[in-house]
């Protein structure tokens, strides 16, 4: 399959498209890809089968759109964050704050995602939304070394291996969080400990 079999832009939805991917984000999130129907998706959006075939034309065209949506929607907040911050201190503090946003929405968001990784791998069109992601944020994080190398702030050779560097702390604080017990309580904790692993692994001075 090619992205070309998702029937919609995701970057211009209807109301009643938004209202379908947000649903079956939600349900994907809970039983995955492959253990969700789209006759379960349908009786929680509280509309037909055939209207999500409708308007996405396949299942996997569908969950195709869906994570898009889910991955358009956190790569806009991480830029909005940096927007508002001027130190690259803060915008460090700024970014983790947009990325760990909510305990409950950033647990949908991981689970779902490890899902997407695991398809990415075998699935060329969810591969290209994955690598799509990547380099957005990828260059957000490389702006955010940039700045503070170019302020003395940071000690950084590499901007885009820092950038990489960036990515791996920060999803793999999410990998450990994921897997505590009590994980709404721990959920501050991880994110000021992913904070001093990245000020650390940037020199900050």
């Amino acid at each position: 399959m090619s992205t070309d079999d998702t029937l919609v832009d995701v970057n211009d939805l209807t109301a009643k498209q938004e209202h379908l991917v947000r649903t079956g984000y939600q349900v994907f999130s809970e039983q995955g890809i492959d253990g969700a129907s789209l006759q379960e998706i349908a009786d929680r959006a509280e509309v037909s089968k055939g209207l999500i075939l409708y308007h996405f034309g396949s299942k996997e065209a569908f969950a195709l759109a869906t994570m898009e949506w889910a991955l358009t929607r956190t790569a806009d907040r991480i830029r909005r964050s940096l927007a508002t911050a001027a130190s690259p201190e803060d915008r460090i503090s700024a970014m983790l704050r947009a990325i760990f946003h909510n305990a409950a929405a950033n647990r949908r968001f991981y689970l779902t995602y490890l899902d997407l990784l695991t398809r990415a791998a075998r699935v060329d069109s969810f591969g290209q939304v994955n690598d799509t992601f990547r380099t957005i944020v990828n260059s957000l994080y490389r702006d955010v070394v940039a700045q503070g190398v170019e302020e003395g702030i940071f000690d950084v050779t590499d901007l885009d291996e820092a950038a990489e560097a960036m990515r791996a702390i920060i999803d793999g604080t999410f990998l450990l969080w994921l897997q505590e017990t009590n994980w709404r309580r721990e959920h501050t904790a991880y994110r000021d400990r992913c904070r001093r692993s990245l000020l650390r692994y940037l020199g900050c001075r």
